[in-house]
């Protein structure tokens, strides 16, 4: 990076156990945000997507994808527009380290949502602008643990350090103490662009909208992922958890159809399906 001097964050071994996702109020903000200009142009990088693999939408943005994309752009400045609400927290921070030692300049556009995982990877932009509307979201690591007692005393023993170094990398950012920014992520503190740049997150907002982005697919995706983590808070192992999604909306998955219109009617169908499914379990 050309002009800030960031922290690396170590890399956490990833433990057994622990079920990492998006947040779901973050999910459901994300669900109507915006979508990803077309560009030829590799250092034009967009996150539009969960940190991590998704199974749900066939994709998700890892570390390995950003590691080939910065490969491929070489020593040449990158832009990276970002649009996420988050996700695993160690591809967060295998992404946040890539971007932090690319060896020229990056940029970092907030264009809809960067929250959670996603808020870290934008800490790594020399300059960091967002949206008029935009937010960002910052809260301590978090995932779904099953188990014993023993179980959940290993879960807080590998979120703890993670959650110091997220501290550590916001206050490096914002040249605020990291106990202030502590505070902040106990709280899952949600801001505008405008308290951003205030709290020195970002530098600038931008004078440009995003275009907004039909809602369709990405609502059923936001649908699942809520759904996945109720199932997981009740013990439901994910073997299970993926089965009984995948039956519930197999007749809904993007691209079933050849026809538009009746695709376009499936995902609605299983969107609905899954709300039910939803409100059910959360009586």
């Amino acid at each position: 990076m050309s002009l800030r001097t960031l922290p690396a964050i170590q890399a956490f071994q990833k433990p057994e156990g622990l079920t990492w996702d998006a947040p779901a109020d973050a999910l459901a903000r994300w669900s109507g945000a915006v979508a990803a200009a077309d560009s030829s142009d590799p250092a034009d990088i967009s996150i539009y997507d969960v940190i991590g693999e998704d199974p749900w939408s066939g994709g998700g943005w890892t570390a390995r994808r950003m590691a080939g994309v910065l490969r491929g752009v070489g020593n040449r400045d990158v832009m990276v527009s970002i649009n996420s609400p988050g996700g695993d927290v160690f591809e967060g921070i295998a992404i946040y380290n890539l971007l932090r030692e690319h060896k020229a300049r990056v940029d970092i556009r907030v264009m809809g949502l960067a929250a959670s995982a996603a808020s870290l990877i934008a800490m790594a932009g020399d300059q960091v602008t967002m949206g008029r509307g935009a937010m960002l979201m910052v809260h301590n690591a978090w995932g779904v643990t099953v188990g014993n007692r023993h179980d959940m005393e290993a879960a807080v023993a590998v979120l703890e350090p993670i959650d110091d170094a997220m501290a550590e990398i916001y206050a490096a950012r914002t040249s605020r103490p990291k106990k202030d920014m502590a505070k902040l992520m106990d709280a899952e503190t949600w801001m505008s662009s405008g308290q951003a740049v205030e709290g020195k997150f970002a530098d600038a907002v931008m004078d440009d909208a995003p275009a907004p982005e039909a809602p369709g697919a990405r609502a059923e995706i936001a649908a699942r992922h809520q759904l996945d983590v109720i199932l997981a808070k009740q013990g439901m192992p994910r073997s299970e958890r993926r089965k009984l999604l995948r039956d519930l909306t197999s007749s809904g998955t993007p691209g079933a159809a050849a026809d538009p219109a009746t695709r376009d009617a499936g995902l609605c169908g299983a969107a609905a399906e899954l709300r039910r499914l939803l409100a059910n379990l959360r009586g």
